[in-house]
């Protein structure tokens, strides 16, 4: 039976994983189910163990930089639209 949880995530993690659910073919909260039920499932002791690229791990503990190049005009309108639509 499934219960229903509300969660606060930072919205920019939110629209990411919403993508990759997607290309996947299921939803944000299958996706969640997923990640909660391997680690939960009693094969880590703790959160440290559970599995992640380092990139991740990097990121996540502030050693590595995300840079990006500025988006044009162009693409900035572009992506807004494409969001609206949605």
């Amino acid at each position: 039976m499934d219960a229903k949880v509300t969660l606060s995530f930072n919205e920019s993690v939110i629209e990411k994983a919403k993508r990759y659910a997607e290309s996947q073919g299921i939803s944000l909260s299958r996706l969640t189910e997923i990640l909660l039920r391997k680690l939960t499932s009693g094969s880590y002791s703790n959160i440290e163990d559970f599995p992640v690229a380092d990139w991740v791990s990097m990121v996540s503990e502030g050693e590595a930089k995300y840079i990006s190049k500025p988006k044009s005009n162009r693409a900035i309108k572009k992506e807004f639209h494409e969001r609206k639509r949605k």
